[in-house]
């Protein structure tokens, strides 16, 4: 059979003809690819009624259009800048703790020789991920009140028991190291998984040269895991201002609402509670819009300082 030259063929041809040998593997991607044109895709039309007094009585094509003005009505929002600074401190706080965290344990695991153990820590590290958010908010409410168990720690050590959650500066704490504690297990899996593919001659190779364990981890482990490193940093950073709605609700209360209320907990508010669907929705964009910039600004200097980057 004579080769058919691919790059001469109409595009047509080369997807028809690339479906045939791959038929298979195309009904495999099928339940993804509908999974997000319903859902990520298809969504996106919505996106007009930032720019409408949208009426669900009238629909997208009646409602009245009035440009930017649910966009300067946020910027002009005396909240603006209270969401803005408690979501990027609540987000960077998670950056500057909660990335390296994973990091750190999947290291320590793959240093730990005992199966058993290692096994063991991993179980219970992974568990927490599974724990529904009301449930973990329960707990934590349940942990923090005035007889709770930090509570009672503080008193064996001296202090005053109170109900943290009522304090202001106690939330940061709170919901930063209740994060590290559900997620750390669960993001260590894909270190992990990295470092099981490193190339052991690199160990072996780092041990005649006379290095260490710790030095076989600078200079072996996380110059392999660097690559992934940045991949996942970069996604982060495109998603600086995506702090969930669903735990900061369950956690805050009016006390803390000067460092708790965070964008998405403020669209949530208007866009369901206040039935505000078209100013809920430019608010929902502008945040899309700032993580995208900061997306592509992590990549460009992850690009810049160490040549690796996402696109």
């Amino acid at each position: 059979m004579r080769d058919i030259n691919i790059s001469k063929l109409p595009l047509g041809k080369v997807l028809a003809r690339d479906f045939r040998l791959n038929k298979y593997k195309y009904l495999l991607i099928l339940p993804v690819l509908v999974y997000f044109i319903l859902f990520s895709y298809k969504p996106i039309y919505g996106l007009v009624i930032a720019f409408q007094d949208f009426r669900a009585n009238l629909g997208i094509m009646r409602s009245k259009w009035v440009g930017l003005k649910n966009f300067i009505t946020f910027f002009k929002d005396p909240y603006f800048f209270r969401l803005i600074k408690n979501t990027l401190s609540i987000s960077l706080l998670s950056i500057l703790f909660g990335f390296p965290a994973p990091i750190l344990l999947a290291i320590l695991l793959n240093e730990l020789k005992n199966i058993a153990f290692k096994r063991t820590v991993q179980t219970i590290t992974y568990m927490p991920y599974f724990i529904s958010m009301v449930v973990v908010g329960g707990l934590i409410r349940n942990y923090t009140t005035s007889d709770g168990i930090f509570s009672q720690i503080t008193m064996a050590f001296g202090g005053a028991g109170k109900n943290f959650l009522m304090f202001p500066q106690y939330f940061y704490p709170i919901y930063i190291i209740s994060d590290i504690w559900q997620y750390i297990g669960w993001n260590s899996i894909i270190y992990l998984a990295a470092i099981t593919g490193i190339d052991q001659e690199q160990y072996e190779a780092a041990i005649i040269d006379g290095a260490g364990r710790f030095r076989r981890i600078f200079s072996v482990t996380l110059p392999n895991l660097l690559p992934i490193i940045m991949v996942l940093f970069i996604l982060r950073m495109g998603g600086i201002l995506n702090v969930g709605f669903e735990k900061i609700i369950l956690l805050y209360n009016p006390n803390i609402y000067s460092v708790a209320d965070v964008i998405s907990s403020f669209v949530y508010r208007r866009g369901i509670q206040d039935a505000a669907y078209s100013y809920a929705t430019a608010v929902g964009m502008f945040n899309s819009v700032v993580n995208i910039v900061f997306l592509f600004g992590a990549n460009t200097l992850s690009r810049k300082y160490t040549e690796l980057g996402l696109f």
